[in-house]
């Protein structure tokens, strides 16, 4: 039946041969009927099959018959009619003058990524039709995209197509597609679905740039299987936006692949100069602190407006930052109240230092600048100063008033006998030296600034200090 000039269903006669498929050959005819060029596809069954293996073959050419007639794309080859002749299935399909992607690829070598990712929209927009209607392609590659002469792109070959809710046809353990544009589930056994066209368009786009598919070329199928199973691809060797698609196309999860739409939608992008927006690409680099953390127990607190601040010597590796978080707990609440005990017996030091100087202070103002006072019982006083000694005389570069100290004994009502050795400044302990015995109201030549009430106001020359309330326990 197949040769020139032969009539087909007494309506299509064969003009030309000018391909073929995974099971047949496809013919250029004349609709005789409609005066038209038409496209026959015809099935060739191989010798030596069975009965049973032959009525099956001859049930998939008419099942891809009434899949591909349920599609009307722009970008996908319209099928006729179904006919049938001396027992064997033929279809018939719209012509386009064309050659396939194959050729292309095969004539020019590495094809531009502008053009490349042209023909991938134009493919995808006809799969994402034929997913909305329910039909998963399974076997895409370059050999079934046609290149118009017209300048259009169009998808064919639905031979081993299926519709999700056709399953009269099946058998165990067959694989329906090429290998070598195969998603990696597909290779590992389970059904066709419309992420594996994705991948599968993906994969077709990386050859037409990389010259050969991302799982590589090899005459063993069983190789090729065991390859696309792994689902790990040769890294391509292009760079670009494209690229960028088509990677992310051929994820190995099916759950991270864009749909065919979005598919269509990355490709027009990249077609038309454009640089699209991908998932789970990394962003810019950032700050280091965006990947550090803080160890010991610190936090890291995040300031509105910008990114946490953190110190250089508390920055770590990730990985770093993940062992410590699950072996070492938060040492802050513990640490808390330690802390504010710390603080306050701090504050307590401070407070009680201040309040013994200033005591001091008083007795010193009380004891006319530098004597000693020997307090007796309650309500007596003695005012004693001692002139300086030769020897402090001849050296009064070693009296420098800002590193003498002072000594006050007294007695309290106990008759316990105490010293404080205070520091004085300069400003308050600078004592001019002086001869003989000073009395605490003539020799005064000026009174220092009041201090406490015990010194706001100097004896009067006819009071003794034990009249005197205010030097009562000084």
């Amino acid at each position: 039946m197949s040769y020139e000039g032969f009539l087909v269903a007494g309506r299509y006669r064969l003009t030309d041969r000018i391909g073929s498929g995974a099971m047949g050959v496809v013919w250029q005819a004349q609709d005789e009927r409609l005066a038209r060029v038409v496209a026959v596809k015809q099935l060739l069954l191989q010798p030596g099959l069975t009965a049973a293996e032959r009525n099956e073959a001859i049930e998939r050419a008419m099942r891809e018959g009434r899949i591909a007639a349920k599609l009307h794309h722009p970008n996908a080859i319209t099928v006729f009619d179904v006919v049938e002749e001396d027992g064997a299935p033929c279809l018939v399909m719209e012509y386009l003058p064309s050659r396939s992607l194959a050729d292309v690829m095969v004539e020019r070598g590495l094809m531009p990524h502008g053009e490349v990712a042209w023909i991938g929209s134009q493919v995808a927009a006809a799969l994402a039709a034929a997913h909305a209607a329910g039909i998963v392609h399974r076997d895409i590659k370059p050999g079934n995209v046609l290149l118009g002469d017209n300048g259009t792109v169009k998808i064919t070959d639905f031979g081993i197509s299926r519709a999700k809710d056709d399953i009269t046809v099946t058998k165990t353990g067959m694989i329906a597609g090429t290998p070598a544009y195969l998603a990696p589930e597909v290779a590992r056994g389970k059904d066709p679905a419309p992420p594996s066209d994705v991948f599968s368009l993906g994969s077709m786009l990386y050859a037409a740039i990389e010259g050969e598919p991302p799982f590589g070329l090899s005459d063993n199928t069983l190789g090729v299987l065991h390859a696309v199973a792994a689902g790990k691809i040769n890294p391509p060797q292009q760079s670009g936006p494209l690229v960028d698609v088509v990677v992310h196309m051929l994820a190995p999860q099916p759950e991270d692949r864009p749909s065919m739409a979005r598919a269509r939608q990355l490709l027009e992008a990249v077609a038309a100069g454009r640089t699209p927006t991908l998932p789970g690409v990394p962003p810019a680099p950032v700050a280091d602190a965006a990947a550090t953390s803080l160890v010991d127990g610190d936090r890291t607190r995040v300031v509105a407006g910008g990114p946490p601040s953190v110190p250089r010597a508390a920055a770590v590796s990730p990985a770093t930052v993940t062992s410590r978080a699950a072996t070492q707990p938060p040492a802050t609440a513990s640490r808390r109240p330690l802390l504010v005990a710390v603080i306050a017996l701090v504050v307590l030091i401070g407070v009680g230092g201040l309040l013994m100087a200033n005591g001091v202070f008083n007795q010193r103002e009380a004891t006319n600048g530098g004597g000693t006072t020997n307090v007796g019982n309650p309500g007596t006083s003695t005012h004693t100063a001692e002139s300086p000694s030769a020897t402090e005389e001849s050296q009064p570069d070693q009296r420098d008033s800002s590193k003498q100290h002072s000594k006050v004994e007294g007695t309290n009502t106990k008759g316990e006998t105490s010293s404080v050795t205070p520091t004085m400044s300069q400003s308050t302990a600078s004592v001019p030296p002086v001869s003989g015995t000073n009395t605490p109201s003539s020799d005064r030549s000026s009174p220092p600034p009041s201090r406490s009430s015990s010194s706001s106001t100097p004896p009067d020359d006819n009071t003794s200090p034990a009249d005197d309330p205010s030097k009562a326990g000084s």
